[in-house]
């Protein structure tokens, strides 16, 4: 399955069998990516804040509060948004490769 932009661009792939909960959390993902990539910061941070909500033990979940922090960032100019990503990654997703790619927003 693949996800594309208003433009035919594709912004997220999806192989494979997956339950109905990842499926929709992936497809969110991929919308919000979609918003993103086109710097529709509210739209993105929306989507991904939906992910984190609805489908908090998703896989997807750990990328969303990720990029949910960096939409914000970029609709806000706020950097201090992104100081709390590291310490909720390492809580709620510890084994996760964006609690590791967040770690340099902890200083």
């Amino acid at each position: 399955m693949l996800v594309l932009d208003e433009n035919g661009k594709e912004r997220h792939r999806i192989e494979g069998y997956l339950p109905k909960d990842e499926f929709a959390a992936q497809l969110l993902l991929g919308l919000a990516r979609s918003a993103f990539m086109n710097k529709k910061w509210p739209d993105a941070e929306t989507l991904y804040g939906e992910i984190i909500q609805k489908y908090p033990n998703s896989t997807a979940a750990p990328e969303a509060v990720y990029w949910k922090a960096v939409s914000t960032y970029k609709k806000t100019n706020d950097h201090h948004v992104l100081g709390e990503v590291p310490k909720t990654l390492q809580q709620k997703y510890p084994n996760s490769v964006w609690a590791k790619k967040a770690i340099p927003w902890a200083a």
